[in-house]
C-alpha cells in the first residue's frame, strides 16, 4: 500500500488530493487535539449563551458540512439546530433569524476569506448581535476576529483546491465539540477514529480504485437520510469537482419519487445507511438493484448481499453522531479515480479556485 501510494503521488495527476485524502487522519487527530484544549472555552460559551438555537452555516462543501452538522447537534443537545448557505443568511435573514432570537452561529470555512461567510457574519454580528463559533483551518483571517470561540485545525490545510482533508478535519471538530458538550463518553470514544479511518483507507483503497475506474458507470447517485444526507451532498460534489462526471445526491425514500427513472446497467448507487432507518433504506438499495443498477452501501455493520454489490464496513461500534467522517475516504477516493478515468487533475478542477472572494457589489 505505501509504495502504491508514493508511486501514485508523485507520477501521476492529483498528487495533492491523493495525498491529502491518505493523511487526513492526522488532521483528525488535530482536531480532536483542538477540541480538547478548547473545551473549557466550549463550556463557558455554550453554558453563558442560553442559546435557544443553533444556526450552522458555509459555502459549498461546509454548506454540506452544515447540513451533516445540525441534525447531529439537535440530537445531541437537544436545541433546534439548522443548516444555511451563508448567502441566505446575508441576503435574507428576515427568512432565518427571528428579532431578539438567542442564536449561536457556527460558521465553517476552510481558509476563512469565503466572501459570503464573512459578510453574512458581520450582518449577523451587527444586527442580532448572537455569538459565533467558527471551524476552519487558519488563525490570521478575518472570520476568526469576528468569531467569540474559533477552532482552528492547521493540519487540514491543502495544496488542491478540492476539499477532502479539510473537510473531513472540519467535520470531526464540529462532531467532537457537540460531544464534549453533551457527553464526555463519546468524546473519548472518538479517540479511535484516526485508527479507523487508517484501516478504512488501507481496506478499501482498492475497491475505490476499481469502482472509480470502471467504464460501465455513467452516473453516480450518492443516498443519504437524516445526518447522512450532507454527507451525500459532499460525496456527489467531490465526484462532479474532480472528475466532471454525471453525479446526483438525494435522500433515500425521495429517490423512488421520480430519480430512480434514470437508473439501469450503467448505474452506481451509493448507500450512506443510517441506524435508525437501516430497514427502509436498503429497501430502496435491493430495489435499485432490481432495476439494474450496481449498489455501493457504507455502514458500520455488514447488510445483507442482497442489497449490495459492494460494502464498506467500519466495525466502529460507535454512535451515528461520532462517526460521520468515517463515511468520507473512501468516497473521496472514488472520485479521485473517477477524475483519472476521466482524464481530469483532481489537484485542479475545470473552472474552480479554492476560495471565492467577490469584488464589492458582486
Amino acid at each position: 500500500m505505501q509504495e502504491t501510494r508514493s508511486t501514485q503521488s508523485v507520477n501521476g495527476l492529483g498528487g495533492h488530493t491523493l495525498h491529502e485524502i491518505f493523511t487526513q487522519t492526522t488532521a483528525w487527530q488535530a482536531a480532536l487535539r483542538e477540541v480538547a484544549e478548547r473545551q473549557a472555552e466550549l463550556k463557558r460559551l455554550w453554558s453563558e449563551g442560553e442559546f435557544s438555537e443553533i444556526l450552522v452555516t458555509g459555502c459549498g462543501s461546509t454548506y454540506y458540512l452544515s447540513q451533516a452538522v445540525a441534525p447531529m447537534l439537535q440530537k445531541q443537545l437537544g436545541k433546534r439546530a439548522r443548516a444555511l448557505p451563508a448567502s441566505e443568511l446575508l441576503l435574507f435573514p428576515e427568512t432565518i433569524v427571528e428579532p431578539d432570537n438567542n442564536s449561536l452561529l457556527i460558521t465553517v470555512s476552510r481558509s476563512g476569506r469565503t466572501t459570503e461567510t464573512i459578510q453574512a457574519t458581520r450582518a449577523y454580528r451587527r444586527n442580532q448581535r448572537g455569538s459565533v463559533l467558527s471551524i476552519g483551518c487558519y488563525e490570521d483571517v478575518e472570520l476568526v476576529t469576528l468569531s467569540d470561540l474559533a477552532l482552528t485545525i492547521a493540519e487540514g490545510q491543502e495544496e488542491s483546491v478540492v476539499q477532502t482533508r479539510s473537510f473531513s478535519a472540519m467535520t470531526v471538530a464540529a462532531q467532537a465539540a457537540g460531544a464534549v458538550l453533551a457527553n464526555e463518553h463519546q468524546f473519548l470514544a472518538m479517540q479511535e477514529l484516526p485508527t479507523l479511518g487508517e484501516q478504512i483507507i488501507s481496506t478499501y483503497h482498492d475497491l475505490a480504485r476499481q469502482l472509480g475506474q470502471d467504464e460501465r458507470f455513467e452516473r453516480f447517485y450518492f443516498l443519504g437520510s437524516g445526518m447522512q444526507y450532507g454527507l451525500a451532498s459532499e460525496a456527489n460534489l467531490k465526484m462532479k469537482e474532480m472528475s466532471l462526471s454525471y453525479s446526483e445526491a438525494f435522500h433515500f425514500m425521495e429517490f423512488r419519487h421520480g430519480p430512480m427513472s434514470m437508473v439501469n446497467e450503467r448505474t452506481l448507487v451509493v448507500g450512506l445507511l443510517s441506524d435508525s432507518a437501516s430497514a427502509q433504506e436498503l429497501a430502496v438499495l435491493r430495489e435499485m438493484r432490481a432495476l439494474g443498477g450496481q449498489t455501493l452501501v457504507l455502514s458500520d455493520q455488514p447488510v445483507p448481499a442482497e442489497a449490495a454489490d459492494h460494502q464498506v464496513n467500519f466495525n466502529s461500534q460507535l454512535p451515528d453522531t461520532a462517526r460521520a467522517v468515517l463515511y468520507l475516504p473512501v468516497l473521496q477516493l472514488l472520485g479521485y479515480y473517477r477524475a483519472l478515468k476521466n482524464g481530469q487533475n483532481p489537484d485542479q478542477p475545470h473552472n474552480l479556485t479554492a476560495v471565492i472572494v467577490l469584488e464589492p457589489g458582486s
